[in-house]
């Protein structure tokens, strides 16, 4: 007999028909307090009783509470809402595993703080806003205060999902590599030199440029506070694509305001969205986006592609893509 699937991940119209199409066979069970929004926390419903796979932002409690439940497929790649000792333990017991949508979001991630970069290196936000205000040619001044990404370092925060392709992209352009793993793993690959936190001040002191992609978790929390900001050499530029909690904002702004960070470009934020009186909006050499770079205009198209390659690795009783439990 087919499963019964449970959904709460209201998609758009075209993923929505994708989705369904690919459940041909299956019932499927709509959650009457469906989300757009794959952030979000998911609320009790009770049909979830009746699935034997989830798909979306199920409640923590109800998940935990219904032993019918064989997999749950989460919509988002960060789970910070279900990394708890209690959940995990329960799903272990029982056998219930969990994957999350990380290689759905990883390249969308990468390239947008790949533009950014690129984009503080070679001056754009200041030329744009020169266009938008003063209409000057500083040709001589502009010219000579540009930089290339070739020879400079590039300390990665995380090597999860997005650190991994982001170290892909930066290849071609022939930076210095080097990345955390809070594991005891120490090493790397060519062209990449894999650091423990131990180490993390030495390779804080030589970046150009420093990238968190560092999630949510008891770990994690304020992970760059402000005597990371102090191991950095003045002038890095410091870009923010993992979790607004990772980072003690209050340090940042004093980094930003004295001069010691060039600049700063943040997609995530304590708390989302920033208030409009933050007074991070008006830092000259901080850029925020409103929590964009895990977004592309399939989106929703390849997490329901994403969930149906799982659906028929779950059948076949195969490896599930981005298994966490």
């Amino acid at each position: 007999m087919k499963a019964t699937i449970w959904c709460n991940h209201q998609f758009r119209p075209a993923a929505g028909a994708i989705f369904e199409a690919g459940l041909h066979g299956y019932e499927l069970i709509k959650s009457p307090q469906a989300t757009p929004a794959v952030l979000a926390q998911g609320v009790s419903d009770p049909a979830l009783g009746e699935a034997d796979v989830a798909y979306g932002q199920p409640d923590v409690d109800d998940a935990m509470r219904f032993p019918r439940l064989r997999w749950i497929e989460l919509s988002s790649a960060g789970y910070t809402r279900y990394d708890r000792e209690d959940f995990r333990a329960a799903m272990q017991q029982r056998g219930t595993m969990v994957t999350n949508a990380s290689s759905v979001f990883a390249g969308p991630c990468a390239e947008h703080v790949l533009a950014m970069l690129l984009a503080l290196n070679r001056g754009l936000p200041r030329w744009m806003r020169e266009q938008l205000t003063e209409r000057n040619w500083p040709y001589e001044e502009g010219r000579f205060t540009l930089d290339l990404l070739t020879g400079q370092t590039v300390v990665l925060l995380g090597f999860g999902a997005i650190g991994r392709r982001l170290a892909e992209l930066l290849v071609p352009f022939r930076p210095r590599l080097i990345a955390l793993r809070r594991q005891t793993v120490v090493g790397g690959r060519a062209g990449l030199e894999i650091v423990s936190e131990a180490d993390l001040p030495r390779a804080l002191a030589e970046a150009d440029h420093v990238v968190n992609a560092l999630p949510d978790n008891p770990a994690t929390r304020g992970f760059v506070n402000a005597a990371r900001f102090a191991q950095m050499k003045r002038g890095t530029r410091f870009y923010n694509i993992g979790r607004g909690t990772t980072v003690d904002q209050e340090a940042l702004l004093v980094a930003l305001q004295s001069g010691w960070l060039a600049a700063a470009y943040l997609d995530v934020v304590d708390p989302e969205p920033l208030p409009s009186c933050h007074p991070l909006w008006a830092i000259a050499n901080c850029y925020i986006t409103p929590h964009l770079g895990g977004g592309h205009r399939e989106q929703d198209e390849n997490m329901a592609r994403h969930f149906l390659e799982n659906l028929r690795r779950f059948e076949r009783g195969e490896p599930l893509i981005d298994r966490i439990i």
